[in-house]
């Protein structure tokens, strides 16, 4: 079981070059991972944020902007984001639709790919996170505080298990179901496309989409900000992706196609893939996500 050590600070994979490294870098600087590391070691100490009571709210559409400017430490939660998390349902609502998500990952080729262990509890971990970054507790670093590591081996590398977001990424590129060739590459426009696409599915056929819609509304924003530090130009794509599941007949392409994206999404460029986003979305008009 001997092989080569791997970890977070540098990947010696096959495949790893220059471009995976400018993307390590981002994650391990971007101000949400730096946040959520400083609310693992509070989480550590002892120290857990207070949990509101979640007040029921009907289904409205209600217009917030994304809580993040450059400089105060990524993303904060408030009264709105606490107020829209409960009316989707707070924990649970968000876990219904996280683990749909990923029984729906699973079974997708492309995406099942990244995941090398079908047994961790994805879909409620995500949801933690999710729930944290909304303002209801710090469940994930609660979670995350306490997680046992454990090494693995892939293509003749040894690695440790994921203990946080970055790390998580990191061992989906460096997983073993990956092939040679793409082992060790970092999420590029298409991985990204079709992930969110399973995502927001998963959101809308869970309910919770219909059971607030300032949720989604909002949580669209929140995906098109986290996604752009794994790749940048996949903001542009979040809310074609959204609208993928509106069409019944999509998602039947998709069903008899294998569960497969292609060849509408799958190894299309940039220039490409923009000629299925309406003008103002192709161009990054106005400032969304960030309003």
């Amino acid at each position: 079981m001997g092989g080569k050590a791997s970890g977070l600070r540098r990947s010696k994979s096959k495949g790893a070059g220059g471009g995976n490294d400018e993307a390590l870098m981002r994650m391990q600087l971007d101000e949400d991972i730096l946040q959520e590391k400083a609310a693992i070691d509070a989480a550590k100490r002892g120290v857990q944020a207070p949990v509101p009571a979640a007040a029921p709210q009907g289904p409205h559409v209600e217009h917030v902007p994304l809580n993040w400017k450059r400089g105060q430490g990524g993303h904060k939660p408030n009264d709105a984001t606490r107020r829209m998390l409960a009316e989707a349902g707070g924990r649970e609502g968000v876990a219904r639709f996280t683990n749909l998500f990923y029984t729906k990952a699973f079974a997708d080729p492309h995406i099942d790919q990244f995941i090398r262990d079908h047994d961790d509890p994805h879909g409620d971990r995500f949801a933690d996170w999710i729930t944290e970054k909304f303002g209801m507790g710090t469940p994930w670093s609660q979670e995350r505080s306490k997680r046992k590591t454990c090494p693995f081996h892939a293509h003749g590398h040894r690695f440790e298990s994921a203990h946080d977001r970055s790390s998580a990424h990191f061992t989906a590129w460096h997983s073993p179901k990956r092939s040679e060739e793409d082992f060790g590459r970092h999420f590029k426009l298409d991985d990204c496309r079709v992930w969110m696409r399973l995502h927001f599915w998963a959101l809308r056929e869970s309910g919770v989409w219909a059971s607030s819609p300032s949720f989604a509304e909002y949580y669209m924003k929140f995906i098109g900000h986290f996604v752009s530090i794994y790749e940048g130009s996949a903001t542009l794509f979040v809310r074609e992706s959204a609208r993928w599941s509106e069409d019944p007949a999509n998602v039947q392409r998709y069903l008899a196609n294998g569960r497969r994206m292609t060849p509408n999404i799958v190894g299309l460029s940039l220039d490409q893939a923009k000629k299925a986003l309406p003008e103002h979305e192709r161009k990054g008009a106005g400032d969304w996500p960030y309003c």
